[in-house]
């Protein structure tokens, strides 16, 4: 089984497995500007649910390989998040938006969600008290970092529902690091969605889903690929190998020694991350803060934004 949280992925395995392009249920279109690529998917029904394994919604993968080496290509990133999040969002100037960090701050490629809560400008308290000094294009944020259950004893879902029940938000962004087929898309690559979010399903630790029907509010869901299924590293390794068997005139007992070599018995419960994670998991952090940052706080520039939380 190839793990993926990535709508792109599951779409790409679909068409290369039926050998056919989209079809009823599915929708997608790709763009490139900016030395981006922004692919848009939609799931239309059920048919399509079934297809992809993706609940009926919209998910838009933003991609940028040089988004770690580039101060050019994190702003363009940052710029089309908020685009995205600005379509997906129908916000009063008195609303509330509730913005939640999840995953395990303690383990590194779990951190995403909780680091991006010290990027965030929060504002919810001071457009309680202090409306007067404030911008009318200053949005009212709140955030928390739940943590996880084996940390806290309590399902994320249930503090989220107790926050909800008493501040009464109009929406949710909900972030949490995810998994992916591919090395080269961890840190590069930003997924927005409009169907909520299953806390821990990347790594097969499914939690309750965040979503309009348990919580009763849009919930938008962005993540970042920060780990890799190593069984699926092993997958494409071996199609590599067997390709290469394939040309050589080795008895048919020797491809499957050379084979099995590349298995271990304990390899579907490993999971990869680049040694530089740490970095990869601040530069992603900002960059989905700050994309958060520019679409609610509509009067502020990138260069404002960026002076204001470092």
């Amino acid at each position: 089984m190839i793990r993926t949280d990535l709508a792109l992925e599951a779409h790409d395995i679909y068409r290369t497995s039926d050998n056919t392009n989209d079809s009823d249920g599915i929708c997608s279109e790709t763009e490139e500007k900016d030395g981006l690529c922004v692919t848009r998917i939609h799931v239309t029904n059920e048919n399509g649910e079934k297809k992809l394994q993706k609940p009926i919604g919209a998910y838009i993968t933003i991609e940028a390989p040089d988004l770690k080496y580039s101060l050019e290509v994190y702003e363009a990133v940052c710029l089309q998040i908020a685009t995205e999040l600005k379509k997906m969002l129908s916000l009063a100037p008195e609303d509330t938006v509730f913005v939640v960090g999840l995953g395990n701050r303690d383990i590194t490629p779990d951190a995403l969600g909780p680091q991006v809560m010290s990027h965030l400008m929060i504002t919810r308290h001071m457009k309680l008290h202090m409306s007067e000094y404030l911008d009318e294009g200053i949005a009212g944020v709140c955030a928390i970092a739940p943590g996880v259950l084996g940390t806290t004893g309590i399902e994320t879902a249930e503090i989220i529902r107790g926050v909800v029940e008493r501040i009464k938000p109009k929406a949710i962004i909900a972030i949490d690091a995810l998994a992916s087929r591919s090395l080269d898309r961890i840190s590069t690559t930003v997924q927005l969605s409009d169907t909520g979010i299953a806390p821990g399903a990347g790594v097969g630790n499914r939690r309750d889903a965040l979503n309009r029907e348990t919580l009763g509010i849009p919930v938008i869901a962005i993540g970042v690929p920060t780990v890799v299924d190593a069984a699926t590293i092993v997958s494409d390794s071996m199609d590599s190998v067997i390709a290469d068997l394939e040309a050589t005139d080795l008895p048919k007992k020797q491809k499957q020694t050379l084979i099995q070599k590349t298995l271990s018995k304990n390899i579907e419960r490993l999971m990869v991350t680049p040694k530089d994670i740490d970095l990869v998991i601040e530069r992603a952090a900002k960059t989905v803060a700050n994309g958060i940052n520019l679409a609610l706080h509509k009067d502020l520039t990138f260069e404002e934004i960026e002076s204001f939380v470092g």
